[in-house]
């Protein structure tokens, strides 16, 4: 991997101020997704939950948010270069819709195992898409030598502050909606998201508690942040198949300033999560998105009583393998 393959755009520490410039860059071209309650989840979970619908974003995804308002942050010179990302799909979906809109093109390096319906959203937005292995060093090596080929500009699907700060206008409009909460729940892979929901929340009030949520067969961020080095090359076994990056260089040292804490569970408690969402609220999320509300059903007592907002991060999901989605969450 070429040493600068991860150096990041200039001003590279994105800030509030970051967050809300990207909010009125996106807002022309971004949906404003509803936040949703659900009385019987409430009683389930012991506290009050606030849903940020994310899986109704444009693309499926809050991936958009990023995309766009980096896509939309380049000159007219660095656009006509065309676009390269590396995604596990709804990042790469983001950048084609994104670079669609801005009259560009777009090439997508995704993991082998990208579910179908995942690459042909990236594809029907008009992206042409590279191979690679799942593993994150075969996407670096991969995406090194489309940006070689192509001369085109890296738009980082998490390690570069316009992403960081498109992906925090969801916190701003959770807290917008449902102002005093106490605490905020989103996944963490790459830490895109967490970081920007950080940036936005804390730009708002110091006090919310922020908590990662992330499976335990792709623990790096976990392990990360507890050990002080920023993990990297663990081979992620995970039925979130958006959730098996690893924290970037720019999103590590953001999550270690700000968050409360990274929540682990297994598969089988992400799957009955998905299950509770899409019976008592009829929303049709991916696991990726589910594992938020996990974890604040296998650590209760951190949320008990207490009013708290979940990021619902997508909605991106590969019908045909619901079968044996659904039995990873059957007791044995």
């Amino acid at each position: 991997m070429p040493e600068d393959f991860e150096k990041a755009p200039a001003n590279a520490t994105p800030s509030h101020a970051d967050v809300l410039a990207a909010a009125a860059r996106i807002a022309p071209h971004a949906h404003v997704t509803p936040v949703m309650r659900s009385r019987a989840l409430d009683a389930i979970a012991g506290c009050e939950l606030h849903f940020k619908c994310e899986n109704l974003q444009r693309v499926g995804a809050f991936k958009f948010r990023g995309a766009c308002n980096a896509i939309f942050s380049l000159s007219d010179a660095e656009v006509a270069r065309g676009i390269v990302t590396q995604s596990s799909g709804n990042h790469g979906a983001a950048v084609a819709l994104a670079a669609r809109l801005r009259g560009t093109t777009a090439t997508v390096v995704a993991p082998r195992s990208t579910p179908k319906v995942k690459l042909a959203a990236i594809a029907g937005y008009g992206a042409r898409i590279v191979p690679c292995e799942h593993r994150q060093a075969s996407r670096d090596e991969v995406t090194a030598q489309v940006l070689a080929e192509t001369g085109g500009v890296l738009v980082h699907p998490f390690n570069d502050p316009r992403v960081i700060a498109g992906q925090g206008t969801a916190a701003l409009e959770l807290l917008a909606s449902a102002p005093g909460l106490d605490a905020l729940v989103t996944p963490v892979s790459g830490g895109g998201l967490l970081s920007g929901t950080c940036l936005a929340a804390h730009g708002i009030d110091p006090a919310i508690e922020l908590f990662g949520a992330e499976p335990e067969g792709a623990r790096d961020a976990h392990d990360s942040l507890h050990s002080g080095t920023r993990i990297t090359g663990r081979v992620a076994d995970t039925v979130c198949d958006g959730l098996r990056s690893e924290l970037g260089t720019l999103t590590y040292p953001i999550l270690r300033e700000h968050l409360r804490e990274i929540l682990l569970v297994d598969d089988a408690a992400v799957v009955a999560a998905l299950r509770l969402i899409w019976e008592r609220m009829k929303l049709v999320v991916e696991p990726s998105a589910a594992i938020a509300l996990a974890v604040v059903l296998a650590h209760r007592e951190r949320f008990a009583g207490r009013r708290v907002g979940l990021v619902l991060s997508g909605g991106n999901i590969d019908l045909d393998g619901l079968p044996a989605l659904f039995a990873t969450g059957r007791s044995e």
